[in-house]
């Protein structure tokens, strides 16, 4: 079999203007390695491909299966095969291949649930890498939820401590870490290692807007952002643009008047994949509330003075919250986690890409995300980059200086 490589021209130039790898993909039937003819194609390519990108970024070669599954393989400049570790697909499903099957013994704590969901998806859940920034009372539940569905590592982001007025919804927090000032991330990273289900943990006490923890998120497989500022929001969902990470955004909102009298109890889970829509894109928040988010962050003293002086609106501060909804929220993202590793609802995926759930009004409703964010397509695939996410605040020089 032979194909034209004058289809590769353009890919060359696109990635060597912008730094990006190069995937050679192509199709077996039956045949679930690479052959010697492949083997014989590789090396004769990528040599060339490195030479005309001249940049540091692996390219690869990939194989399809008639069963949808990928395999694939990092190819040197010299020649080299390294197998890649794993392929995933970010769609309304979510698809995750690796070179080998863990195989054994399905250890007696994940039974149940590869009896509910099947070994392959228990295999799969004991692989993921998934981040999870914010601890506090949603987050907390999320953390607890993914670990006692094994999941393979969790990195944990919040750079807040434990205090007596948010002991009421945080799981795994008593008085005495609120009396010690204990971080949430510490407390969390306790109640995952005293489970001992297999659960491996990494904790970050910083605030999202790092380098460091940026790159970390990055290299996860999947996101949770249980975060309710704007500022956040939007760099998560940008983030996820730029490396290729499904995002679940969490929110919970309970409109009370401070004496019992409660106006409205409500949730929303969103599910964002890269190329789809945005927070921005469905109306969750303007680019007002993002500036005025941004300005409360990084410099309060002139947020106060715009506020008072009319130029910005301001934004909710010190809502009230409760163990049962942030539970309930919890609950119902994870569960769409599942579902998307899995497939069991009647109706395709696609349907689900917004949950809203209102306690106060007994209403539940779910949609479709709506058509593709042009601000945040740009960004799609683009990884690393000085700086990061094009965000002014992450740049390497300020940093430096």
């Amino acid at each position: 079999m032979t194909w034209p490589t004058e289809v590769l021209l353009p890919l060359l130039e696109q990635a060597a203007a912008r730094g990006l790898a190069l995937i050679k993909i192509h199709g077996h039937r039956g045949y679930d390695q690479f052959s010697s003819i492949d083997d014989i194609s590789d090396r004769a390519l990528f040599p060339s491909v490195y030479s005309w990108v001249d940049a540091t970024e692996p390219h690869a070669s990939v194989i399809v299966l008639d069963s949808g599954r990928m395999f694939g393989r990092v190819v040197s400049n010299v020649g080299e095969f390294t197998d890649l570790a794993c392929i995933n697909l970010v769609g309304d499903d979510l698809q995750f291949w690796y070179p080998n099957e863990i195989g054994g013994k399905t250890p007696e704590y994940g039974t149940r649930i590869a009896q509910a969901f099947g070994e392959r998806t228990y295999d799969c859940l004991s692989r993921l890498r998934i981040a999870v920034v914010g601890c506090s009372g949603t987050g907390s539940h999320v953390i607890e939820q993914l670990a006692r569905n094994c999941v393979g590592e969790l990195v944990l982001v919040d750079p807040d401590v434990v205090e007596e007025k948010n002991l009421n919804r945080i799981l795994n927090s008593g008085m005495a870490d609120a009396e010690a000032g204990r971080s949430k991330v510490a407390v969390a990273e306790d109640a995952i290692k005293k489970m001992r289900l297999g659960t491996r943990v990494k904790v970050f006490r910083e605030n999202l807007f790092s380098a460091d923890v940026i790159k970390a998120v990055a290299e996860c497989d999947i996101v949770f952002g249980c975060v309710d500022t704007v500022d956040a929001r939007h760099l998560l969902n940008k983030l996820c643009s730029f490396y290729l990470v499904p995002y679940f955004d969490l929110g919970v909102r309970l409109d009370a008047d401070g004496n019992g009298g409660v106006d409205q109890v409500c949730g929303t889970v969103h599910y964002l994949q890269p190329g789809g829509s945005s927070l921005f894109s469905r109306g969750v928040y303007s680019m007002e509330q993002l500036r005025a988010a941004g300005l409360f962050r990084t410099n309060p003293s002139a947020y106060r003075t715009q506020l008072d002086e009319g130029y910005i609106k301001g934004i909710p501060e010190n809502r009230p919250a409760v163990v049962q909804v942030n539970g309930l929220i919890a609950s119902l993202a994870i569960n769409e986690l599942l579902a998307r590793l899995h497939p069991y609802r009647l109706d395709p995926n696609g349907e689900f890409a917004v949950h809203r759930i209102s306690l106060s009004h007994a209403i539940y409703e779910h949609e479709t995300g709506g058509d593709s964010c042009t601000m945040m397509s740009r960004h799609i695939g683009r990884g690393d980059t000085d700086p990061l996410l094009d965000w002014a605040e992450l740049s390497s020089t300020r940093e430096a200086a």
